[in-house]
């Protein structure tokens, strides 16, 4: 089983990234943030095995990889599903929330149902406490080589934010280092709740 990557970075969207070992093997893994292409990078990864193919989730800390799997136990939470929640909430915020049965701040997030919800507090409150003993591990986080590390990439819905705005700004013709600078300008002077308006703040800086 793979459980931790370091290599060369040779693709990342934001979406899915390639880490291109010192073995000479690229392993393909979903992973929410944007890393720069070219730097080495180190990722925890969980290594899913199906009947028909093998998927690598890659995340920034090591309690983020161990609550990623403990929510694969909870029933009808499959890994894109657990992936989902990983991406949109911050690991203190997920535990606080499945130890407090706040149904509210779980159904928040993008594709969690009340049902859902309910399911993640039955099967999971006695045991996510359990999750603080995970090291967040800022010392791994800081050795990713982030496209602006001064940006909290860490904390959604920042983190998809800034990566949509990314993903915009380059899709008309901007390149990531000149559009970078702006966007943490733009992120310390507002208070940015959408790609399209952290876009259009930028566009009026260029």
């Amino acid at each position: 089983m793979i459980g931790y990557l370091q290599g060369e970075v040779i693709f990342s969207d934001g979406h899915e990234t390639v880490l291109l070992t010192t073995s000479g093997v690229g392993y393909q893994v979903y992973f929410h943030q944007i890393l720069a292409e070219g730097k080495a990078a180190n990722i925890y990864v969980s290594h899913i095995i199906k009947e028909a193919d093998e998927e690598l989730y890659g995340f920034l800390t090591l309690r983020e990889k161990k609550l990623f799997e403990l929510l694969l136990t909870v029933k009808g939470v499959g890994p894109k599903s657990a992936y989902n929640l990983i991406c949109n909430i911050s690991p203190d915020k997920l535990i606080e929330a499945i130890a407090l049965e706040n149904k509210t701040a779980l159904t928040k997030v993008p594709g969690v149902g009340p049902k859902s919800a309910a399911q993640l507090i039955l099967d999971l409150k006695d045991k996510i406490l359990k999750m603080k003993m995970y090291t967040l591990d800022k010392a791994a986080k800081a050795r990713i080589p982030m496209p602006q590390p001064e940006l909290n990439y860490s904390d959604a819905p920042d983190a998809r934010v800034i990566n949509d705005a990314i993903m915009a700004c380059k899709e008309l013709g901007f390149k990531e280092d000149k559009v970078l600078p702006l966007i943490q300008k733009v992120m310390n002077e507002h208070a940015i709740l959408k790609s399209e308006q952290l876009v259009h703040l930028v566009l009026k800086e260029i």
